[in-house]
C-alpha cells in the first residue's frame, strides 16, 4: 500500500466529516464558512487554526472566485499544509544523529525505534539503539527482539539502572564502534508527574553534554489521545526543549488534526506518522500530502 492510500485510509475519519461541509449544493454562504471552522475545530485542530485558516480561505475564494467544491478542496489543503513548523534538519538521515525518544506509556515509543534502526541499517546507516527504559523489562526485551530481527545491537543495562548513565554508556559505545545514528528508548511517563518529568530532563541533559554529534529530543504522540496530546505536548515541550514529533496510530481512529495543532502552536516539525502497524507504515510526514489525504482530494491530485 503507497504513503497516500495509506494516508486516505488512516485519515478516513476527519476526512468524512469535512467532506460533509462541501455538500453545498453549490453554495459558498455564511453557513458554509461557519461549517467549516466548526468541522476543523472538531477534528482537534483547535479554535485559533480552524478560525485563521477559515478566515484565509474564505478571502482567497473572494478574491479568485472559487465556488466549487473541487477548488475548494484544493485551496483548503494548501493552506492546512503551511500551518506545520518546517523541518530544517531530519535526524534520521542528517548524520551523525543522537535522537531521544520521549513520551507517555503506549504511545509507541519502543516499536518506533526499532523500525527506525531497522530502516536506517538497509539505508547503509550504521545505527544503534539504546534501552533508556530501564523501569519496563518489556521495553528491553522489546528491542532486544526489534534488534535480532534488523541486525541493530542494542546496548542494555540491568533493570532499575539509572537512565542518565546508560545513555552515557550508549554514547561511549557508539563512539567505539563509529555508529553515526543513536536511537535512544526512554521509559514513558505521565507529563502531569513533574517528578519524572524532571528525571527525564537529567537524562536529556546529561546526553546532550556528553554526546559528540548533534542531539534531538523527539516526542512520539498517539493521535487517538486527541487533544489530550496537545496537552502532553505542551508538558513534555516545557521540560525538555523538544526539537520534533513522531505520530503514531494514524490507523482509522484517530482525528488527524491533532497534528495540525501541535506542530503549529509548538512549532515543532513532524518527522514521521505512523499509520498502521506495519514496518513500512512508518513513513516520513509530508505537509501537502497529510492535508490532502485530511482534506479529501485524492481525485485531483
Amino acid at each position: 500500500m503507497s504513503l497516500r492510500d495509506s494516508l486516505m485510509r488512516g485519515l478516513s475519519r476527519s476526512r468524512e466529516a469535512i467532506s460533509e461541509v462541501f455538500y453545498m449544493g453549490g453554495e459558498v454562504d455564511e453557513t458554509f464558512w461557519e461549517e467549516l471552522e466548526d468541522t476543523l475545530v472538531m477534528a482537534d485542530m483547535g479554535g485559533e487554526v480552524a478560525m485563521h485558516v477559515t478566515d484565509d480561505l474564505r478571502e482567497q475564494a473572494a478574491r479568485e472566485n472559487l465556488r466549487t467544491a473541487r477548488q475548494l478542496r484544493n485551496a483548503l489543503s494548501t493552506r492546512l499544509s503551511k500551518e506545520f513548523a518546517p523541518s530544517e534538519r531530519d535526524p534520521f538521515t542528517s548524520l551523525p544523529s543522537c535522537v531521544l525518544f520521549v513520551g507517555i506509556n503506549g504511545a509507541g515509543k519502543t516499536t518506533t525505534v526499532g523500525k527506525l534502526a531497522s530502516e536506517a541499517l538497509k539505508r547503509g546507516t550504521k545505527p544503534l539503539i539504546g534501552a533508556g527504559d530501564t523501569f519496563r523489562a518489556a521495553a528491553i526485551e522489546q528491542l532486544q527482539v526489534w534488534g535480532e530481527r534488523s541486525g541493530v545491537d542494542v546496548i542494555t543495562r540491568e533493570r532499575g539502572a539509572d537512565p542518565a548513565s546508560v545513555c552515557y554508556e550508549v554514547i561511549d559505545e557508539a563512539e567505539k564502534r563509529g555508529s553515526d545514528l543513536v536511537l535512544i528508548d526512554t521509559a514513558g511517563r505521565l507529563h502531569t508527574s513533574p517528578e519524572l518529568m524532571r528525571e527525564l530532563a537529567k537524562v536529556v541533559n546529561v546526553t546532550r553534554k556528553r554526546a559528540n554529534m548533534p542531539v534531538s529530543v523527539v516526542l512520539v504522540v498517539d493521535a487517538t489521545t486527541g487533544q489530550n496530546g496537545l496537552n502532553q505536548a505542551r508538558e513534555f515541550n516545557d521540560a525538555l526543549d523538544l526539537d520534533g514529533l513522531i505520530v503514531t496510530k494514524l490507523d482509522g481512529t484517530a482525528k488527524g488534526g491533532i497534528v495540525v495543532a501541535i506542530s503549529h502552536e509548538l512549532q515543532l516539525p513532524v518527522w514521521r506518522i505512523g499509520v498502521g502497524e506495519g514496518i513500512n507504515d512508518l513513513q516520513p510526514f509530508d505537509a501537502l500530502e497529510f492535508s490532502r489525504a485530511l482534506v479529501g482530494e485524492s481525485d485531483i491530485i
